[in-house]
């Protein structure tokens, strides 16, 4: 299995950087690098996923879009994908190959896949959802942008026989990332999720290194629990502080390496 260089398990807390968006040196960064500038995020207290919706919800509330969020936690996916690119020598051999649902985790994902874009990446995004566009109002502004931009060849998987289209050539991705869902997901997942799931999972086993966002979908960040299936990464990206269900025993070995990304949400809005 492809895994990325070692990354120290307890870094200093370090003064809060840029959050990514505004963070010009962040596309210099390798994965050690990385945690480290981020090490006051991952220094904070875990929270579980409905702690984390309700921090999320009130920072709006407080006057922050949530397409600002969005962005910043798109950028610093993309981020993580090019240091995990670099960190396995796979950058420039192959596309980065994104995942992305139709709700805020696959947003992030949108995000991801323009800033890669704008770095040189080859990316392709597969949009895994029986509709035609993201549901939410911010995922959706983030696609209309990303389907302008130069450097992004989009797939629309709108059933499983889509996706199954999928399985020749994945292995040749350089990173898969999975933006699919977040948490909250119960029971056995749906088509065509299942079926991306399941090509995640095939790429994984060809030795393509997988980079989860926020949580491996079908992975609970309350509880660590998965349903069946679910994705087992190499590196997962979260974001604001870290999530109990990801330092449990079943969500740590699914989640794999984790970085805590900050995204902007202030201390007021943050009760967990």
């Amino acid at each position: 299995m492809a895994s990325p260089s070692s990354i120290p398990a307890t870094p200093s807390p370090a003064v809060n950087p840029p959050l990514p968006a505004d963070d010009p040196t962040l596309f210099e960064l390798d994965l050690r690098a990385l945690r480290g500038h981020w090490a006051a995020a991952a220094a904070r207290s875990p929270i579980g996923g409905e702690a984390m919706v309700g921090a999320d919800r009130r920072a709006q509330a407080l006057g922050i879009p949530g397409e600002r969020l969005m962005e910043q936690a798109g950028t610093a996916v993309a981020a993580a994908a090019r240091a995990l690119a670099i960190d396995t020598d796979r950058w420039g051999h192959g596309p980065i190959v994104i995942f992305a649902g139709p709700g805020n985790n696959g947003g992030d994902g949108l995000v991801a896949a323009r800033r890669l874009a704008r770095i040189g990446a080859q990316v392709i995004l597969v949009f895994v959802a029986a509709e035609n566009r993201p549901r939410g109002r911010d995922a959706a502004r983030n696609w209309d942008r990303v389907v302008r931009e130069k450097g992004v060849t989009i797939v629309h998987c709108p059933a499983a026989r889509d996706v199954a289209v999928l399985r020749q050539g994945i292995e040749r991705a350089s990173v898969v990332v999975d933006a699919l869902l977040g948490t909250g997901v119960q029971g056995e997942l749906r088509e065509p999720i299942r079926s991306a799931v399941e090509l995640v999972r095939e790429a994984r086993a060809a030795m393509v290194p997988i980079l989860a966002v926020d949580t491996p979908t079908a992975v609970d960040l309350s509880s660590g629990q998965p349903s069946d299936p679910a994705v087992r990464a190499d590196l997962t990206i979260t974001f604001h502080r870290p999530k109990t269900g990801l330092r449990t025993k079943m969500g740590a070995a699914l989640a794999g390496r984790v970085l805590v990304a900050p995204i902007g949400i202030p201390q007021e809005a943050d009760r967990g």
